[in-house]
């Protein structure tokens, strides 16, 4: 059996580089820096673990330490019984260098109470902050399981099914931390744990930020994150973040489950920045052709380098991968695996099997409540007069229940009254789970799902339809635009060149009988003027020279 106290981070002041993934397991085991929060065996509780200090602090306030579970960069974690309430909680301590330091204190009472507004069932929760004698702690929710890294590490990659669901169920809870303004700024598989019986668990909200908080978390390493997971703008300032890194970081998580590998690799953690900002990577269906080409692309936005290109929010990322219906109903590799809460989208069911979709009627016939009356019950009994509490969404978006028999619910399905996302239960006091996970629903609800896909495609094809015609119209009235255009202007063209040709014709008319002689004599081949003197005939004085100035007596 392994522990988790809900702080895990990789980092040491003897080892501040990233190192290849084939190596980390091994230097991590041997650093012993691997603050996986505490994921250590139970069953190593050795006397080595036990201080033979006899002032060793054995109780703290209302908790009895039993055993310690790992050591990290801000204190160690111990393993606890909660006298008063007598259960098991991981605590987690404020180391004494550091509670010396008011910023540091104040900082850790303050993740404290920001992982406590965080109450969701995938979600490690806190349940105190306290001090004693001067030791400040945190009592976190004690997980009887391992992380996500340590099946990867057992497993070497996910199948796509079951890959897909850790991924759903991480941002169910990612999302409803969203809500509550927080971001996580550390999801990575070590983050992300699984009890015994299958819950998936996002942990370790050390590093969580409330987005409208100015205030400096980078601290002695403690707010940058993990490198080999972590968004190219959470490098560059780790206070200037929002919920895009936690997708980011979310989607790196899944290309690791999905191939086994990561999609960044670097000696350093510098080689590390410089691969991100390139933004260069192997897709996932190149390194393993087997996963969907939508799932590829998911991937490929929820890490896209520029943050106004990846997905806006956790909700976008869990529709898109639900609608891929390729998510197992629960891990495979976990025997006995329970359903999870009844809020949870397509994965409501255990599957027992290797994720495959072959096994889902069994798994619904053998597991829902009133399973057992399911598998004694005849077909006859199972037919149109059985009686549902069905929840669904009316016409104006309410959540309505109603009670419904088999054929009823079936005709409802038919006419498009309730979709595939109706829940239903088969006893007042049972759980809500999709109608697809009953045997009687299955195939109705495949009929409706391709009922809306041929629907969208015909409504996708009307749509087209309208915008070439739309486009047509509207070419049609640019070019009888164009046309008007061109008229006017041969019109205002023909009225200027007759007015020039009236003006002419004017001219003619009031200058017609001298304009050719004034022009004649402008250049100088005009007619003497009448006024000149006249040839002096032979023998006579010209007049001009005569004394009387050419009178006559």
């Amino acid at each position: 059996m392994l522990t988790y106290c809900g702080w895990s981070e990789l980092r040491s002041n003897r080892a501040k580089t990233v190192v290849p993934v084939k190596k980390r397991v091994t230097l991590q085991r041997q650093l012993h820096t691997g603050f996986t929060c505490g994921i250590t065996p139970l069953a190593e509780e050795t006397n080595k673990q036990k201080s033979s200090d006899p002032n060793r602090v054995q109780r703290l306030g209302d908790f009895e330490l039993k055993k310690r579970l790992g050591k990290g960069g801000m204190g160690e974690v111990f393993l606890a019984r909660q006298i008063s309430l007598d259960r098991m909680v991981a605590l987690k301590t404020l180391s004494k260098e550091l509670a010396k330091k008011g910023d540091f204190v104040a900082r850790f009472e303050r993740e404290a109470k920001s992982m406590a507004k965080i109450d969701h069932p995938n979600v490690v929760k806190i349940y105190a902050v306290d001090s004693f004698k001067g030791i400040h702690f945190a009592a976190i929710e004690y997980v009887d399981g391992q992380s996500i890294q340590k099946w990867l590490d057992q497993l070497g990659r996910f199948s796509v099914a079951d890959a897909v669901y850790v991924a759903i169920v991480s941002a169910e809870a990612l999302q409803h931390a969203h809500s509550q303004n927080m971001v996580h700024r550390d999801i990575k598989p070590d983050n992300i744990l699984v009890t015994q019986k299958g819950v998936v668990k996002v942990a370790d909200f050390g590093l969580a930020k409330a987005m409208d908080e100015e205030v400096s978390m980078t601290q002695s390493g403690t707010g940058l994150g993990t490198p080999l997971y972590m968004a190219p703008e959470q490098a560059r300032n780790a206070k200037r973040v929002d919920e895009r890194v936690d997708i980011y970081a979310l989607g790196a998580t899944l290309y690791h489950l999905l191939t086994g590998k990561l999609p960044f690799l670097g000696n350093t953690a510098l080689e590390l920045i410089i691969a991100k900002e390139k933004g260069t990577y192997p897709t996932a269906r190149s390194v393993r052709p087997e996963i969907p080409e939508r799932l590829d692309l998911i991937i490929d936005k929820m890490m896209a380098k520029d943050p106004n290109h990846r997905y806006k929010s956790c909700t976008d990322v869990v529709r898109d991968l639900t609608a891929l219906g390729i998510h197992s109903d629960a891990l495979s590799f976990i025997n006995g695996a329970e359903p999870v809460g009844a809020g949870r989208r397509g994965a409501a069911t255990p599957s027992m099997s290797g994720g495959s979709q072959g096994v889902r009627k069994a798994v619904a016939a053998t597991q829902l409540p009133g399973a057992a009356t399911l598998g004694s019950m005849t077909d006859a009994a199972m037919g149109a007069t059985r009686i549902w509490y069905v929840q669904f969404e009316d016409e104006r978006g309410k959540t309505v229940v109603e009670k419904h028999s088999t054929g009823r619910l079936l005709k409802m399905l038919a006419s498009g009254k309730i979709t595939a996302k109706a829940r239903s239960k088969v006893s007042a006091d049972g759980t809500y789970y999709p109608l697809a996970q009953f045997p009687e629903f299955a195939k109705a609800v495949e009929e409706s799902l391709a009922r809306k896909t041929v629907a969208i495609r015909k409504e996708d094809m009307q749509s087209l339809y309208k915008n070439v015609d739309k486009a047509q119209k509207m070419f049609y009235v640019k070019r009888k635009i164009k046309d008007m255009g061109r008229n006017a202007l041969s019109l205002a063209g023909l009225l200027i060149m007759l007015v020039a040709i009236g003006f002419v014709v004017w001219l003619v008319i009031q200058y017609g009988r001298t304009l050719p002689q004034k022009a004649l004599d402008m250049i100088g081949w005009g007619e003497e003027s009448g006024d000149e003197e006249p040839e002096t005939p032979e023998g006579e004085v010209p007049k001009r020279n005569r004394a009387d100035g050419g009178k006559m007596p």
